[in-house]
């Protein structure tokens, strides 16, 4: 099962900056436009260093990679940042809105071991193919990492949460809001006997990636080219059987039994189905008609299994309800699932559709199929958090964009450097 250790983290100067001024979202949902007001908010704002730009004339010796360890190492001379003098865990909550009401998230940063997918740590849907040279290049340049991967434990003794809640009530190390209203706080657990709880809680306890299976996969390829070095080195004082910095990642651990976690739906958009759409579907799922005028997520909720469709040829919304044949070969992790339904029997089977869009707003997907950007959109209930932990145990996946684990992680709030 997992690993977690306590870790000297790498802090902003709270007496220095304000964490508004030196926060950033994580680096893939970050806008062109977002990133120069970033840049704009403070010289010492994590985006330099994270996400830093391009510019002009760069080339293999002066680009944003070697900018980007730059800043670290002279923001660390300035003490614009510190490292902690103990190894410590460090409480992380985020006081959220979701829909009409407040919500917290609250779990810890901790320093996980790299082990291949599936030994104690594990992913739950598939990833679309992207490059990961970029962060391995950021790796390897500042041998670091800036941006924690969000997982997730179940522990229904709540021990770890429990210090956790306890840390919360003092004063927070950091306080800051982010654009959607959300505000963040970060608090340093380092009582040796606080510790030794949280690490027995999560002693033999699997962990599921939430958010951030690439940067999972990118540190296991560092660790691999970086423990290739060690052995070429002869002279090399580390063992290669003794722990080594880069056989951990930086991840942010919430706890599945607390309450706090969202998971948003991740609706699909699509183009070029075939004619009468309806009726094809129809062979495998019952189809009501509803009013333009509806809630199609609300007329959703109403019910365990169905899926939301529009086509741009009609104002009207519909509910297709699976009628239960069509999956017989998936496994039974998956066979339940609203999003395997979607993607395995509409897509693949039904109506042979291979280029998919997602859009978390049901409104601005609705929006797009009017205005006729796509010819259709499918919409989706919420994927569970049960869901998630069976899938993953079973060693299944589920589709890309199955989950949207929301609010999203700041990048600033604690960096894990590999070596002093």
């Amino acid at each position: 099962m997992a690993e977690i250790v306590p870790f000297k983290g790498v802090l902003y100067n709270m007496s220095k900056v304000s964490g508004e001024d030196v926060i950033a979202p994580p680096y893939d949902i970050i806008t062109p436009e977002h990133k120069e007001k970033l840049y704009g908010k403070s010289p010492y704002n994590i985006v330099r260093i994270d996400f830093g730009k391009e510019l002009e004339g760069d080339n293999e010796l002066q680009n944003k990679y070697t900018r980007a360890v730059g800043s670290l190492n002279s923001w660390l001379k300035e003490e614009i940042l510190h490292r902690s003098k103990m190894p410590a865990f460090y409480a992380y909550e985020i006081d959220y809105k979701s829909k009409d009401s407040r919500k917290r998230l609250r779990g810890f940063f901790s320093l996980v071991r790299l082990e291949e997918l599936g030994r104690g740590v594990y992913p739950h849907e598939c990833t679309h193919s992207k490059p990961k040279a970029d962060r391995l290049n950021l790796m390897k340049a500042c041998k670091a990492n800036i941006s924690p991967i969000f997982s997730l434990y179940n522990s229904p003794e709540k021990k770890a949460s429990e210090i956790i809640n306890k840390a919360m009530l003092q004063k927070p190390y950091m306080e800051a809001k982010d654009s959607d209203g959300a505000i963040h706080r970060l608090w340093i657990i380092e009582a040796k006997e606080d510790i030794e709880v949280i690490g027995k809680d999560l002693k033999g306890k699997p962990v599921f990636i939430a958010d951030g299976h690439h940067r999972y996969e990118t540190a296991l390829e560092f660790k691999k080219i970086m423990d290739a070095e060690t052995q070429r080195q002869s002279d090399a004082k580390i063992s290669a059987d003794s722990p080594k910095p880069w056989d951990y990642v930086l991840m942010f651990l919430a706890n599945m039994s607390d309450e706090g976690l969202t998971i948003l739906p991740a609706h699909r958009l699509v183009k070029k189905l075939p004619e009468n759409p309806l009726d094809i579907l129809s062979q495998h799922f019952a189809v009501e008609i509803l009013s333009s005028k509806d809630d199609i997520a609300g007329a959703l909720s109403g019910y365990e299994h169905a899926i939301g469709f529009c086509h741009r040829n009609s104002d009207k919304l519909y509910l297709l309800r699976h009628k239960g044949a069509g999956l017989e070969n998936i496994s039974p992790a998956l066979k339940g699932l609203d999003v395997t339904i979607l993607h395995e029997l509409i897509f693949k089977k039904l109506l042979n559709i291979s280029e998919v869009a997602y859009e978390m707003d049901s409104a601005q997907t609705r929006d797009m199929v009017k205005k006729g950007i796509y010819d259709a959109a499918f919409f989706l209930n919420p994927t569970g958090v049960a869901d998630v932990e069976r899938v993953a145990l079973s060693g299944e996946r589920m589709p890309p964009k199955s989950t949207y684990f929301y609010p999203k992680l700041l990048t600033g709030m604690v960096i894990y450097k590999f070596r002093e």
